[in-house]
């Protein structure tokens, strides 16, 4: 199959074509490598091939809804059996830590007979909103290969972007599928907390602030696979309702009439770009378009504080990974990137108590977004504050740099902390992109759609920057079906970058 045609199908219009006998599985996959090869060395986007163990998988039978389409898989966590694991880390590459078996998301994505074929770049443990990993070095946006794709995720946001692939694996911590999915021009949905799984070494990441998904080109095609992993699994912490009925069912639907809030400045105070603002704009005429009621509101909370409460977790859990890879590999500090150890570092010194007391106010903002939701059935804000950084942009200055190393070469946790100086650098980057977060806090669903493409006279020619919504708790398929709803008013998908 040529990639003009392949392009022309989303994962479940391939199935199709394989189910009917009209493409192999090989044919798909022989495509989805010769694009690959031809986009990669630009795009820095697909950092571990795994061909031969996919065309393996793709000469077997299949069987399962998605049977016969390739994908890709992120290389941060969901973990493929024998394949690399590396996380965007230094030292697990070098010593070449080896998944001993699926997790039980790709075991899932198998089951749907999905074809993986490769792993995907990522920041080191996932800690930044950009891919630029000093391990496997930057990768880059399709639209402009100056900017970035953005991150956690966003190595699989280019390769689905340039046509690679129509799926690719996702997770999401504090943005990492909407914030690429924004950079891309894609479609990303961040599952509510506990909705799709983890293991099997563990169920739940970062007390449910991160989920697994993946990016799409279309809506159906993000509503089948979320069809197709949901579920409790072994040792899940918790049990979450089910839909009432499919994921794919509610992307068919209608949304009905919705009352919706929205907002375009920064619950930060910091300044929004006048790209960002028209992505909302341009979204809420859409909406009215179509018969929604939309109204300026936002939810009514200490948004520093909640950003500040998000990032105790984080750094807690960097802390957590770093001392994990030392003791898997017996490294030492240089196998780290400088920022991870600074945030390592700010994590080891949190106090208990203070982690602790950042749990509890998570409730204030459930109950601020639960109150703003008995009046409105979502929250409309930007992804992010700002078109797609280019590539270095949101690099630690030298001079910050500089004193991290001495701080950390004194052993000066305590003193880091005082300095104030690892809270500074993430409110800069804050700047970048202060809406996602709340959504990981409070564990609901959320997703960006790509409406907006900037304009010639901003500078950012032909760069994506989605619109987020935030839902609540159990509004996967709301979501879904505003969200199908909307690409049929102003389709995305013959968008070609590259």
């Amino acid at each position: 199959m040529k990639f003009e045609e392949y392009r022309q199908f989303d994962a479940m219009g391939l199935a199709e074509l394989v189910a009917r006998g009209e493409v192999s599985a090989a044919e798909l996959l022989d495509t989805a490598i010769a694009r690959a090869e031809q986009v990669n060395p630009s795009l820095n986007a697909l950092i571990i091939p795994l061909y031969e163990q996919a065309r393996e998988r793709a000469a077997a039978p299949l069987q399962g809804p998605l049977a016969g389409v390739p994908m890709l898989v992120k290389d941060l966590f969901q973990e493929m059996a024998g394949a690399p694991c590396y996380q965007g880390n230094k030292a697990r590459k070098k010593h070449d830590i080896r998944a001993d078996r699926d997790s039980t998301l790709v075991a899932r994505w198998k089951a749907a007979g999905l074809v993986p074929f490769g792993r995907t770049n990522t920041p080191e443990f996932g800690a930044k909103g950009i891919t630029e990993p000093d391990s496997y070095g930057p990768a880059r946006n399709p639209w402009n290969l100056d900017h970035t794709p953005g991150g956690s995720s966003g190595g699989s946001a280019a390769m689905v972007a340039a046509g690679v692939v129509p799926v690719a694996g996702a997770n999401d911590g504090g943005g990492s599928i909407r914030i690429p999915a924004a950079c891309c021009g894609l479609f990303g949905l961040k599952p509510g907390r506990g909705r799709t799984p983890w293991g099997p070494t563990f169920t739940e990441a970062m007390h449910g602030i991160a989920v697994n998904h993946v990016l799409t080109r279309s809506v159906r095609d993000s509503a089948l696979l979320l069809d197709l992993t949901h579920g409790d699994e072994c040792g899940s912490l918790f049990h979450i309702a089910p839909p009432q009925q499919s994921y794919q069912a509610a992307a068919a639907s209608r949304p009905g009439t919705l009352r919706i809030g929205y907002s375009t400045a920064s619950p930060l105070g910091t300044p929004v770009d006048a790209e960002a603002v028209k992505a909302v704009e341009k979204t809420v005429a859409l909406l009215r378009d179509l018969g929604h009621e939309v109204v300026e509101a936002e939810p009514q909370m200490d948004a520093k504080q909640m950003c500040m409460d998000w990032l105790s977790v984080w750094f807690g859990q960097c802390a957590a990974e770093v001392d994990e890879v030392k003791a898997l590999t017996g490294c030492g500090d240089d196998g780290f990137e400088l920022d991870t150890l600074a945030i390592a570092a700010f994590g080891r010194a949190t106090p208990a108590h203070e982690y602790v007391k950042c749990q509890t106010r998570w409730q204030q903002y459930m109950i601020a977004l639960d109150t703003f939701l008995e009046q409105y059935d979502f929250w409309l804000t930007p992804t992010l504050a700002m078109p797609p950084a280019r590539i270095g942009e949101m690099a630690t200055p030298g001079w910050q740099q500089s004193a991290l190393k001495m701080l950390l070469k004194v052993g000066g946790e305590k003193l880091l902390m005082k300095t104030g100086m690892i809270e500074q650098m993430a409110l800069e980057n804050f700047k970048y992109m202060p809406y996602t977060q709340f959504a990981n806090v409070t564990g609901v669903p959320a997703m960006s759609v790509p409406l907006h493409w900037c304009d010639t006279s901003s500078g950012n020619t032909g760069l994506p920057l989605g619109s987020q919504f935030v839902g609540g708790h159990g509004d996967e398929g709301k979501l879904l079906a505003l969200a199908a709803q909307l690409e049929e008013a102003a389709p995305w998908f013959d968008k070609v970058p590259m």
